[in-house]
């Protein structure tokens, strides 16, 4: 099984509600329902980025760990500095 399995899933699960907000809008819905519909999608990216972050974690960062590869060490951990800015703006 690939190890991004679950996560895409997930994603093609947020990709199909992406879509019904698309059609809400086109049916002029009420706001509030589509603006619940916007926060549910938000929470879902929220968790599957976390659980992608994870997985980042555990395999490519371990690795570099266990590599004993300091260049590799240094970059792992400067990507994620600039994930982390990013993120915070």
């Amino acid at each position: 099984m690939h190890k991004f399995g679950k996560q895409i899933a997930r994603m093609r699960r947020i990709e199909g509600q992406a879509r019904g907000i698309a059609k809400m809008m086109e049916e002029d819905r009420y706001c509030i329902d589509i603006l619940q519909q916007f926060a549910a999608i938000e929470a879902a990216l929220r968790s599957t980025r976390a659980e992608v972050l994870k997985i980042h974690a555990g395999h490519c960062v371990e690795e570099a760990i266990a590599s004993g590869d300091k260049h590799d060490q240094k970059q792992k951990f400067s990507e994620l500095v600039s994930l982390f800015e990013k993120q915070g703006r």
